[in-house]
């Protein structure tokens, strides 16, 4: 008979606890921390275990290392779980155990009655390889036909990342790959805070950080340090680091958002609308256009009314050849605020030939020196 998941993290301080680094698309996106219940099924928890530090060597039956570096999560359905381990073929027709091709099923003593669970992926019965999966919601139809073997307990935000993957079919777009993995022993840095050498000192996902999401106040204290970092690396035009930044904080925001009343959430939103517009910024940048036009669409969604959103909206669009769209958002501007001369003068222009490098500084403060574009009560790139 399955029993529920255990609900402390971990359950067992003596179970062994293993990392896997993600990368997606070539980028690192953080580390996943598990537990190993290797009090309950101690077979399953040694292959992974060892799997993760590649200490057996090279596999009698595929003839590659046993271990997870460099394997692919080859298989992500949203709102069911995300599935590697083929370190073979790495499509999910290979693999092999640390004692062979497939051993048995240990027990079935947990349920897959929450997400972040790791569990054993298999072809029937007693068929247990090295492929895995990690539960993102209860998946109760899979109890007694899958081992339930481990639990994630750090960085169930990279484990959504994966699974807000685009897709082709149930094939991730992008390679989302083991870029690393191992074991952690006592003591061990567990690597889930920042080390970019910028004062940050917040893990990447808010549901590692040991603090209330509902205190909104202390959300904003952090947001607030963050969006700073990320104002940093943005004078000095390192405007990755800076998305990175301003991208982190939208992450506590909708942490915290998501657990707490309508009064927590509009106290969050200038912070969600800057760096909104802050990120829009950056990615003019770097010429990413549509990534521009994407940002400030979002900030518009809060703000229909931003001025600078549609600014930069419209360099985005001009970006991507869309004139009659660039032109509509500067007209939309200038009806807002008839007072800026300077948008009016492009905004009257000829037609689709008008140039947005004309745009006024208060709409493009990206294109001052960076030294100078942050005023008290001005119209600033970064807020």
């Amino acid at each position: 008979m399955s029993h529920p998941s255990p609900q402390a993290k971990p359950s067992n301080p003596s179970n062994p606890r293993v990392f896997l680094d993600v990368d997606v698309g070539g980028e690192r996106v953080g580390r996943i921390v598990l537990e190993l219940f290797a009090d309950i099924v101690p077979k399953t928890a040694e292959n992974f275990r060892a799997l993760c530090t590649g200490e057996k060597g090279i596999g009698p039956t595929t003839g590659k290392p046993l271990h997870f570096k460099g394997c692919p999560f080859h298989r992500i359905i949203k709102k069911f779980m995300i599935q590697g381990g083929d370190f073979s073929n790495q499509n999910g027709t290979g693999g092999e155990s640390i004692y062979g091709e497939k051993f048995e099923d240990e027990n079935f003593h947990y349920k897959h009655d929450k997400e972040g669970l790791l569990s054993m992926a298999n072809a029937g019965r007693n068929t247990n390889g090295s492929q895995f999966f990690i539960t993102m919601v209860p998946t109760p139809h899979l109890d007694g036909k899958h081992v339930v073997f481990g639990q994630v307990i750090k960085g169930m935000g990279v484990a959504r990342i994966l699974e807000n993957v685009e897709v082709k079919g149930e094939k991730p777009a992008k390679l989302c790959v083991t870029a690393d993995c191992g074991e952690l022993k006592g003591g061990d840095d567990w690597g889930i805070f920042p080390k970019d050498g910028s004062g940050d000192s917040h893990p990447d996902f808010p549901e590692d950080a040991d603090i209330d999401v509902k205190d909104v106040d202390k959300i904003l204290l952090i947001t607030e340090d963050l969006k700073n970092i990320g104002n940093t690396f943005f004078k000095s035009q390192n405007w990755e680091m800076a998305i990175k930044k301003y991208t982190k904080v939208l992450r506590y925001v909708e942490g915290s958002k998501a657990a707490t009343e309508n009064a927590g959430r509009a106290k969050l939103q200038p912070v969600t609308l800057s760096c909104l517009l802050n990120i829009g910024a950056c990615k003019l940048k770097l010429s990413d256009w549509q990534g521009a036009v994407d940002s400030c669409l979002e900030a518009l969604e809060i703000d229909p009314a931003n001025t600078k959103a549609l600014y930069r909206r419209a360099q985005g669009w001009q970006g991507l050849k869309e004139y009659d769209q660039a032109l509509a958002d500067l007209k939309k501007a200038q009806e807002i605020a008839p007072e800026d001369k300077g948008l009016a003068d492009v905004s009257k222009g000829s037609g689709r030939h008008y140039s947005l490098s004309q745009l006024p500084s208060s709409a493009l403060g990206a294109q001052k020196p960076p030294s100078t574009v942050c005023k008290p009560g001005g119209t600033a790139v970064f807020q």
